[in-house]
């Protein structure tokens, strides 16, 4: 075992505190509506937390580490365009804003309003296809990160499967499953709520550990070493770097906009804020959420990582992680694995536990909203829309609970037959594709577009999914074949717009009434806007300022969020002018990464406590709303046809 007394302690505290929360929810549930999205009681804060954690996976924290190991400091820099992205996305609400509007319990719920029934039933099965698909490697990767940072010992093997990490796997399923069986997504949003705040206070104390452990001059040596055209601190001179290139950023950028609300893997936060502006200013705060996680800890901890594998003064620490991971199966899993084992061998007594009990918590999180996803679409859009009259509240949650129970069933047994052969974020684009590929074009077409039509919709969908599967079959069958997962993302996306767009052209025949959809005008319903005006459309450059729902604070978290963002977009042009115009020398961008790795440092510091002050009293709002609230039974996402 590689973890002290000490170290479980600290897993244990955590893994009992939420626990602890878990059979809370329990005594808070008591509809459909809590069950399925928190009653929608949440605020700002605990929805932009809990979106943040349900992406923060485990299986995210290894990608990223292993995408990062490869891209180095230069993914950072392409994905400051991302940042830009994501504020004009937030500021505008867009697809957000609108999609809370419609007041639908799923996003096929909604297709079943804007399009038809037949639709919304095959959507939901491919939505939930694709997830299941999606989902088959987390438990997994996983369980090889607990057996080789733990350094858990082999017990023996049945057939050809050890019996250890089968054993780690099951309770990687099963922990999060009880959580989600016990309280619903009350109990998912309180899990997430403990990791989101705990994450970012690890995540920074790490941070500046090894700041000071390993010297910044070994990073430069190790980093300015790099072949050439595979520059790792030099964005404009990385053509060469595998998989994770310019193109690799670039086309995640497109998917930002496209698939916004598309995947469905947390698709009841969606829906569980209080109201549409609590949605969208979640949506804004996401963009400060992300410095301490994707800004500093994602980006700083692989560079180190990359420093000790490849500079002569650790090379004693590389030999011996090599030897360690020789047994740890194909080099897909070899290199996930890379840089988890460089902070087992860095961090002292105290910090390798709590790394490992967020490791735990963003396993138990990422889980438990995935198989509370899966399991709630399966039921809301798979079999309900067959169904003449809605389900009896007890027999509605109970079919809920055994469909997940099933999802998380299938999930394990699946992720112990299953060999990865691509990368994580690689295998994550394409399976998602699979859904995502097509349902973009149907959800902004169907949210803006008053042309968009049924037909639409239906060829854009099966033309994303037959792309998406092809490249996973081709990706399989096919050794190193020379289009990866993250460009059939993007095939499945551009084709998927263009036939939404041609054929909905061809077969419009009237225009669809989306103010009634969008609850605005006189459709506008009390307690949905916080100001009666603003159920009428907001357009043109007006969506990107402070509408009559923002109150000062509002007005001051969207000028520091432009303000930083602004700052960081004059970096990007400058530097880029600059380095197309001019030869810039490595030690160059060696201080540039030093001084931006100390501002988000300090930034990072800052949002840690005002995320935990702002989500505490989030929490205790929603624990006071769930306690009071009068349910409407009725709000269990069916959908009444016309013809009864």
């Amino acid at each position: 075992m590689n973890l002290t007394f000490l170290d479980w302690a600290i897993v244990a505290a955590l893994l009992a505190l939420m626990f602890g929360l878990v059979f809370l929810s329990r005594k808070l549930m008591h509809s459909v509506s809590d069950f399925l999205a928190t009653g929608r009681t949440g605020g700002r804060y605990i929805i932009s937390m809990f979106h943040g954690t349900a992406a923060l996976g485990a299986i995210t924290i290894v990608g990223v580490m292993e995408q990062n190991f490869s891209a180095g400091f230069n993914a950072r820099w392409w994905e400051m365009l991302t940042t830009i992205i994501l504020v004009g996305i937030s500021v505008t609400g867009w697809v957000v804003y609108r999609y809370r509007q419609t007041r639908v319990m799923t996003m096929a719920q909604f297709f079943e309003v804007r399009y038809s029934r037949g639709f919304r039933i095959f959507s939901g099965f491919l939505a939930f296809l694709s997830g299941i698909v999606n989902m088959v490697i987390f438990p997994s990767v996983t369980a090889r990160f607990f057996i080789y940072f733990c350094g858990i010992p082999e017990v023996g093997h049945i057939g050809p499967y050890s019996v250890t990490f089968i054993l780690i796997t099951a309770l990687i399923v099963a922990v999060p499953l009880f959580f989600t069986l016990t309280g619903g997504h009350i109990a998912v949003m309180f899990t997430d709520f403990i990791q989101g705040v705990f994450v970012n206070i690890v995540f920074v104390a790490i941070v500046i550990l090894l700041i000071i452990k390993v010297d910044w001059a070994h990073i430069s040596q190790a980093m300015e070493a790099a072949p050439q055209d595979a520059s790792l601190i030099n964005p404009f001179q990385s053509s060469k770097v595998q998989d994770f290139n310019i193109w690799f950023f670039f086309i995640g950028m497109f998917g930002l906009i496209y698939t916004k609300l598309s995947w469905q893997g947390n698709s009841s936060f969606n829906v569980a804020a209080k109201n549409a502006h609590e949605a969208k200013m979640a949506d804004l705060l996401t963009n400060w959420r992300l410095i301490p996680q994707w800004g500093l800890f994602l980006v700083f901890i692989p560079v180190v990582a990359y420093t000790i594998y490849n500079h002569v003064d650790f090379k004693d620490i590389a030999a011996s992680i090599n030897g360690t991971l020789a047994g740890a199966g194909t080099e897909a899993m070899q290199s996930q694995l890379r840089t988890p084992m460089v902070l087992n061998y860095l961090l002292p007594i105290g910090f390798k536990g709590a790394f490992a009990a967020i490791m735990l918590a963003a396993s138990i999180t990422v889980h438990n909203t995935y198989m509370h996803s899966w399991g709630s679409i399966f039921i809301q859009d798979c079999i309900m829309p067959f169904r003449k009259k809605p389900f009896e509240q007890a027999q509605h949650l109970k079919y809920l609970k055994l469909s997940i129970l099933g999802v998380g069933i299938t999930i394990f047994i699946l992720s112990i037959l299953f060999q990865q052969t691509e990368k994580v974020f690689l295998f994550l684009a394409i399976s998602g594709a699979i859904y995502v590929g097509g349902s973009g074009a149907a959800i902004i077409g169907g949210l803006y577009w008053k042309r968009g039509t049924t037909a639409g919709a239906w060829s854009a969908m099966i033309a994303g999914a037959t792309i998406a599967t092809t490249g996973i079959v081709l990706n399989s069958v096919v050794k190193d074949f020379p289009i990866n997962g993250q460009w059939f993302w993007f095939i499945a996306m551009i084709s998927g717009a263009m036939i939404y767009f041609i054929v909905s052209l061809i077969t419009s025949k009237e225009p669809y009434n989306m103010d009634k959809m969008l609850h605005r005008g006189k459709y506008a319903m009390i307690g949905e806007t916080n100001v009666v005006e603003e159920a009428e459309a907001v357009k043109g450059w007006k969506v990107m300022g402070a509408t009559k729902e923002f109150t000062k604070s509002d007005k001051g978290i969207l000028i520091a969020t432009y303000t930083w963002t602004a700052a960081w977009t004059l970096v990007f042009i400058i530097g880029t002018i600059y380095n197309l115009t001019t030869e810039v020398k490595n030690d160059a961008w060696m201080s540039f990464w030093k001084i931006y790795t100390w501002i988000y440092l300090v930034t990072s510091i800052i949002v840690t406590i005002w995320f935990t002050v702002g989500g505490l009293k989030n929490l205790k709002e929603m624990i006071h709303a769930l306690r009071t609230m009068v349910r409407d039974h009725k709000d269990s996402g069916y959908v009444q046809r016309k013809d009864t």
